[in-house]
């Protein structure tokens, strides 16, 4: 499993191993609505998923899982990730250029609670006045940025974040 977002910090299945991982051609992007754990259906967070990117990357965590958890994980992961995402397999790179499939899930456009590219002072009007079941929209942002810097992600794929004057 490839995780990028929420499954950085809080994985909530079983696995075997974890490793730092990249796939190539991905952004990471704040263009999900989140109604049911960082919003509401009325008022929605944003979450990422990402976003098709020609040369860009995005880097995240690996998760090795046992060949007989794998069937209670996805369905564990299809029932959490219900809000919009999809199952993807993606060619995900480690640290010494293996290369693994990997499973992830991505929310694409044309889902119920997609809500694409925005002004960096909308989305993050959006993320202070969102809050779920999970928490608020902004310690989701606040989690994001504790996970991507102890996996120090590379300085390009911060870019694409609007993190600047959420975290204070």
């Amino acid at each position: 499993m490839f995780g990028y977002g929420s499954l950085l910090w809080r994985p909530g299945f079983q696995y075997h191993e974890c490793m730092t991982a990249r796939i190539c051609g991905w952004e990471r992007r704040f263009w999900q609505g989140s109604p049911d754990h960082r919003g509401t259906p009325r008022r929605p967070g944003r979450v990422v998923t990402l976003v098709q990117a020609g040369d860009a990357g995005c880097t995240g965590k690996l998760y090795a899982v046992n060949e007989d958890h794998v069937e209670q994980v996805i369905r564990y992961l299809d029932h959490r990730e219900s809000g919009g995402y999809q199952r993807l397999w993606v060619t995900a790179h480690d640290n010494c250029g293996r290369r693994f499939r990997a499973l992830t899930y991505v929310a694409l456009p044309g889902n119920p609670h997609y809500l694409g590219p925005a002004a960096t002072v909308e989305m993050k009007a959006q993320i202070r006045a969102s809050k779920g079941p999970s928490g608020t929209n902004v310690d989701y942002c606040r989690m994001l940025h504790s996970a991507m810097s102890a996996l120090e992600v590379p300085d390009a794929e911060w870019h694409t974040l609007p993190l600047d004057g959420l975290l204070g």
